[in-house]
């Protein structure tokens, strides 16, 4: 496995995404947003930045709306809590849009960590948002499924869950709003089971398998989310480890791990994914090498597998 893209492949890759090689700094802004493209499910640019003395991965993480597993696994061989300064750091702000999708609407895919909010208008702009989630830790899996925005609650109590108590019979019953409340300042929460899309006051959580079902927002992106969606709004709760999209005559491949162990055969989702490009671009070249390689590495960031046959 290779720390870094080869200067070849980063060539591949600029068609698409300009790289773009800037010290790190922090985002004036949460959330990643988008004008949706005919023609078009890549979206974003890829970017290296020169990591800062005092800086973790988790910090750059933040910095740039990622959660923790994107920024590990674009950067292995880097000490997510040590990286040496002036260290090359790929930001993997570039995303390909989960084939489960709404016209109007969240779409959590919890293989990617990852939630988009599709805004379809009428004679406007039809527009997308997203952010780096926390889930459901091993056993506690968010169901998978189509829920609605039941209630918007701002400054919530957090009643603790029995099995959080089972876990944990120090805890009290209930904590109210403030520091130590894990819900954040905000909740949205869903129609059964409990579940919610909430903020946290843990955010190494996000990007990681630490929840008991509920999707864990950093406390600027749900403090964006929070206004924009209204109750009754559909949530589709899905797991696409392995993603294909299109832009620019390419079909674009990014894989994720498969911690549920879901996918028995890799290859096949993927020409699955590629057949669909076929439809929208035509005739391809498809390149099997590195449709295995992104298959094995699963770093989360997009390659082009494909491209359109001119010939």
């Amino acid at each position: 496995m290779f720390n870094f893209f080869s200067l070849k492949t980063l060539l591949l890759i600029q068609n698409l995404v300009f790289l773009i090689i800037i010290p790190a700094h922090p985002k004036a802004t949460a959330f990643n947003v988008f004008d949706l493209k005919e023609g078009r499910t890549v979206y974003g640019k890829l970017k290296r930045i020169k990591a800062e003395r005092t800086q973790t991965l988790h910090d750059i993480a933040k910095d740039y709306d990622l959660g923790y597993n994107q920024i590990v696994a674009a950067n292995p061989g880097i000490d997510p809590w040590v990286p040496s300064e002036g260290a090359r750091v790929i930001v993997p702000t570039v995303f390909v849009l989960p084939k489960e999708r709404l016209p109007f609407g969240i779409v959590v895919n919890l293989a990617e960590m990852r939630l988009y909010y599709f805004m379809s208008a009428k004679g406007g702009k039809s527009r997308f948002w997203t952010c780096p989630v926390g889930v459901g830790k091993e056993g506690y899996s968010t169901e998978l499924s189509i829920y609605t925005v039941l209630s918007k609650t701002k400054d919530p109590i957090w009643v603790v869950p029995p099995s959080v108590l089972k876990e944990d019979p120090e805890l009290p019953r209930s904590v109210l709003p403030g520091p130590e409340n894990p819900l954040g300042k905000y909740i949205l929460r869903f129609s059964r089971l409990s579940y919610g899309i909430h903020g946290t006051n843990r955010p190494w959580g996000v990007g990681r398998r630490v929840s008991h079902g509920c999707i864990r927002l950093y406390s600027e992106d749900i403090a964006s989310l929070f206004p924009l969606v209204s109750v009754g709004t559909l949530v589709h709760i899905i797991y696409e480890p392995i993603k294909v999209g299109w832009a620019e005559d390419k079909c674009w491949l990014q894989v994720y791990q498969d911690y549920e162990n879901n996918i028995d055969d890799p290859l096949a989702v993927v020409l699955s994914g590629i057949s669909a490009c076929e439809k929208v671009i035509g005739p391809l070249k498809i390149d099997f090498k590195k449709i295995k390689r992104a298959i094995k590495e699963q770093t989360g960031i997009p390659l082009p597998v494909a491209q359109a046959d001119k010939e």
